[in-house]
């Protein structure tokens, strides 16, 4: 299993915990033991924390990559981005000075 299918499993156990927990709340509300407002607040309150420490994950994973990518000296998009765009100013400029030099007096 590679890291990144332990990170599916672990985020779709994750929405699976979460069914259940809001199946369980309304079971509770059902067999009168919480009322509606309670358990829509449990249930609102439990999707609140969920949702921020999928957020949390989230942030720490890019880091991992990040910093992966770092450390294995891969190029990020951006910086790709900008060599492309140097290139083409590069190859503008040379284009340029080509023309120039054709279109100058010949030497004899």
């Amino acid at each position: 299993m590679t890291f990144f299918d332990a990170v599916r499993s672990a985020l779709l156990a994750g929405f699976g915990v979460q069914e259940k927990v809001a199946e369980f709340i309304n079971d509770l509300v059902k067999k009168g033991e919480l009322s509606e407002s309670q358990g829509a607040k449990l249930v609102r309150e439990w999707t609140d924390k969920a949702d921020k420490s999928t957020e949390h994950l989230s942030k720490g994973l890019s880091d991992i990559i990040s910093k992966t990518m770092e450390k294995m000296a891969i190029p990020a998009k951006d910086d790709i981005e900008k060599l492309n765009r140097k290139i083409q100013a590069l190859s503008a400029r040379v284009k340029k000075l080509e023309g120039i030099k054709e279109e100058g007096p010949e030497e004899e």
